[in-house]
């Protein structure tokens, strides 16, 4: 492994476009449970779709109750050493951007701007309305769920959700052209804590190997780019990216 991650150190270095792609793999070391693994989110509830959230207010309710759990969670998760890693290779000027799956906000969390950061599945630590499309922060829906409205609901009669992508919702148009945009420029892409299943998402690799981007996947589980990528490092996201971002 010590090989491996002395290459892919001097991959970085010598990189002019480096992408970095993260799955829920880097957040489970912030204590925040993924969702298909045994024990994950999944396994403790059944998830609701998105045209139920948006026809049922009984939906509307489980949902919410299913989002108030996961705070305890998110609540005190803070960016940990995979994270920090990233943003230094940001501080550096390494970084091209970041791509993630993730809807936690802990890589802007950790120092990386907003801007760097495509989020293809959203963020949670926001709530839109799904009618005007205001926003406003998870703190304040809180607040009208503390005063008695199981459900949020905005001033305009629209249904305030989290702003995370739901089973059988659409994926943001922009975000996904953008996030394949940079993966086919990249030179360096590496994957960190992604089993690459999810599509849409999980064709960046793709779009990068295509392009003649040196392909890195560091992920304790089997990828369908396994046998595809530059360099394989099966290890946690935490320890192996500090490793990779010292030398």
């Amino acid at each position: 492994m010590e090989e491996k991650i002395k290459l892919v150190a001097q991959k970085i270095k010598e990189s002019k476009h480096l992408v970095v792609f993260t799955g829920a793999g880097i957040s489970t070391e912030s204590g925040i449970p993924d969702y298909r693994s045994q024990g994950g989110i999944w396994d403790k509830f059944k998830p609701v779709y998105f045209d139920e959230f948006m026809s049922s207010e009984n939906s509307r309710i489980k949902y919410w109750d299913q989002r108030l759990d996961m705070e305890k969670s998110l609540s005190v998760s803070k960016p940990n050493t995979g994270h920090k890693s990233i943003a230094k290779l940001h501080d550096r000027g390494i970084l091209k951007a970041l791509i993630t799956q993730n809807i936690d906000g802990l890589h802007e969390a950790s120092g990386i701007p907003k801007e760097k950061i495509i989020e293809l599945h959203g963020n949670t630590r926001r709530v839109r309305c799904m009618s005007c499309q205001k926003l406003i922060s998870w703190k304040e829906a809180e607040n009208m769920i503390d005063a008695g409205q199981r459900a949020p609901v905005c001033s305009c009669g629209g249904f305030f959700k989290p702003d995370t992508i739901s089973f059988g919702q659409a994926m943001p148009v922009e975000e996904t052209q953008k996030a394949a945009m940079l993966s086919s420029k990249s030179d360096v892409f590496i994957v960190v804590g992604s089993t690459l299943l999810v599509q849409p998402a999980a064709l960046m690799p793709e779009y990068a190997k295509n392009a003649g981007s040196f392909l890195v996947i560091i992920n304790l589980s089997e990828t369908p780019y396994d046998t595809a990528c530059d360099v394989l490092i099966r290890g946690k996201a935490g320890p192996v990216l500090k490793k990779i971002v010292a030398l």
